[in-house]
């Protein structure tokens, strides 16, 4: 199971991260994978999605956030 589990999260990184980007080098791989990890565990997380009330009709604005360069959006109102 965690080669299974190893191989979904490396398709993972390269469909969504590594496929739309350049790495120049182990600092900058480093650095790209901590804000991916951080946006994934915030924005994509489960704990979010579980703990999330029922949906209500709002007004609000919504602001789209860059994450890695714009190559993912966090999208929060307000």
């Amino acid at each position: 199971m965690g080669e299974w589990l190893s191989e979904r999260l490396i398709g993972t990184l390269r469909r969504e991260c590594f496929d739309q980007m350049l790495i120049f080098g182990e600092v900058h791989l480093r650095r790209v994978l901590s804000a991916y990890v951080a946006y994934y565990n915030q924005a994509r997380g489960i704990t979010e999605r579980c703990t999330a009330t029922t949906a209500r009709p709002s007004f609000d604005r919504v602001a789209a956030i860059p994450v890695l360069a714009g190559l993912h959006h966090q999208y929060v109102r307000i």
